[in-house]
């Protein structure tokens, strides 16, 4: 049975981004499902971004579902370390946080 471990963190207010970071047991890398207004402009940073953000946290299997809203690039690092921590808690605690 694969048990799938989930942190959200962030908002859809102006100036955020609702960031979801769902592990899972199977090894398929990391899906990243971007919505963003800013997508024509900084698409290729803001995907750089949460890929780093994930490497440093040691996530190599995830996927990652963000909705942003013209958030600053700290910010959106910010809500994908917090989401993916929460991720991890939930993974390390068995479920209950």
């Amino acid at each position: 049975m694969i048990r799938e471990r989930r942190g959200q963190a962030g908002s859809l207010e102006s100036c955020d981004a609702l960031v979801i970071v769902e592990l899972s047991e199977e090894k398929k890398g990391i899906l990243l499902e971007l919505d963003s207004p800013s997508l024509l402009s900084y698409e290729e940073a803001m995907k750089s971004a949460v890929i780093e953000t994930l490497c440093s946290l040691g996530v190599a299997d995830a996927l990652v579902k963000i909705q942003d809203r013209g958030s600053l690039d700290c910010t959106l690092r910010a809500r994908v370390e917090t989401a993916a921590r929460r991720a991890l808690a939930f993974q390390k605690h068995g479920g209950t946080i």
